[in-house]
């Protein structure tokens, strides 16, 4: 097992938090015709042996004909939502709201701290028209709105602490709530009462919901629009190809990774991934839940998983005896780690505007590519270690 320790910047000083928050191919032997013999002998050729046509499916084209390659995931997705804007959406991550549904579909999912232990998680999703039943929501986080900004995700969230308002209240800030914010009810950005709905199956508040439906209608009665706004800079991860995917055996002091323990920065969900190398993807876990781990979305009964997992590593603050958080989200630049395909290397991460794309660096400058699927971002408190192993 290998601790990953938290690297720290020297000289790094609190800074005001929220202005937001090829391997070489062997040579190949070959035999010179003249050197074959030049009379074989005659025989009968025993009759061939018939096999049916495979046709061989280049992964690097489209399957079908007008499909594009989506910015979220680098999986090829209908042309038709090429320019439809994600949404972002607020899910609690304790014992009492699971199981969550539709959280499968999540094309991102963000986990981060917020009070004290406790994490929330923000699924992001490209397709979501067709949902019909997306949550259980809670309330927003400002630094969690920086972050859907990056997608220029329409951002669903039902209310929230006072610390959310300058966010909020930007006027490029596209969210739709359930709830006025606690303490001040004159603040109604975004209410829409209809876009959510609650359920008798669990007690509040683990109980509210939204559907693609419901947020279709929200976004035309607040007038939002339906596709990519200006502020969208279209350029976000980079994605290795389906044909030559990104092994990370071009670096060397790779990391061993098949199985990537969050306890330590998460002591609450005690979240944790295993490799499963026969489909190359990383199954979520989280310990605080009793029997069977495995984080399982309760609309279709599937657990949870990655092809990226990205762990950032963020400066933070404790904002008040409540234990309410806040985290960097622009810096210049941090440490992480990014995972895929079993294995892991140190990055450097960077955000330098509201809309820009948290990027992420190897040791040597250049940007990381990510295999195509989804991904799961960490974010971390720095001064806390990781293990994997």
């Amino acid at each position: 097992m290998k601790k990953l320790a938290v690297i720290l910047l020297t000289g790094l000083t609190c800074m005001t938090l929220l202005a937001g928050c090829g391997k070489e191919e062997a040579p190949v032997e070959t035999v010179a015709i003249n050197e074959l013999e030049s009379t074989p002998q005659e025989t009968t050729p025993p009759p061939a042996e018939t096999q049916p046509e495979t046709e061989t499916v280049n992964e690097d084209l489209p399957p079908e004909e007008g499909m594009v390659k989506s910015t979220l995931t680098g999986e090829w997705i209908s042309g038709d939502l090429e320019n439809q804007r994600p949404i972002a959406v607020m899910i609690p991550n304790e014992n009492a709201c699971l199981p969550q549904y539709g959280i499968s579909n999540a094309d991102i999912l963000y986990e981060c701290s917020v009070e004290g232990n406790m994490t929330r998680l923000m699924a992001v999703f490209k397709d979501w028209r067709n949902m019909d039943r997306i949550g259980n929501i809670r309330s927003c986080r400002d630094y969690y709105v920086y972050w859907a900004k990056e997608w220029d995700a329409v951002y669903c969230h039902i209310g929230g602490p006072f610390y959310i308002l300058d966010i909020i209240n930007d006027p490029t800030t596209n969210n739709i709530t359930g709830a006025v914010l606690a303490s001040d009810s004159s603040q109604k950005k975004g209410l829409v009462d209809a876009a959510f709905y609650r359920t008798d199956d669990r007690k509040a508040p683990h109980n509210a919901y939204t559907s693609g439906d419901r947020i279709l209608s929200a976004i035309q009665k607040l007038g939002y629009s339906e596709t990519y706004t200006e502020n969208y800079t279209g350029d976000h991860f980079q994605f290795a190809s389906a044909s030559s995917p990104n092994t990370l055996e071009q670096y060397s002091g790779l990391i061993s990774a098949s199985k990537i323990d969050l306890s330590g920065p998460y002591p609450m969900t005690k979240t944790y991934f295993e490799y499963n190398e026969s489909d190359g993807l990383y199954y979520r876990f989280q310990g605080m839940q009793s029997g069977d781990k495995k984080h399982i979305d309760g609309a279709n009964n599937q657990q949870l998983a990655f092809k990226n997992v990205i762990v950032q590593i963020a400066h933070y603050e404790n904002r008040d005896s409540n234990g309410y958080l806040g985290f960097q989200c622009h810096d210049d630049t941090k440490d992480g780690y990014f995972f895929t395909n079993g294995k892991g290397i140190h990055v450097r991460w960077k955000k330098t505007s509201d809309y820009g794309a948290t990027r992420y660096y190897d040791d040597d400058g250049n940007e990381i590519v990510l295999n195509p699927g989804k991904t799961n971002i960490c974010i971390i408190k720095d001064g806390i270690s990781f293990d994997a192993e």
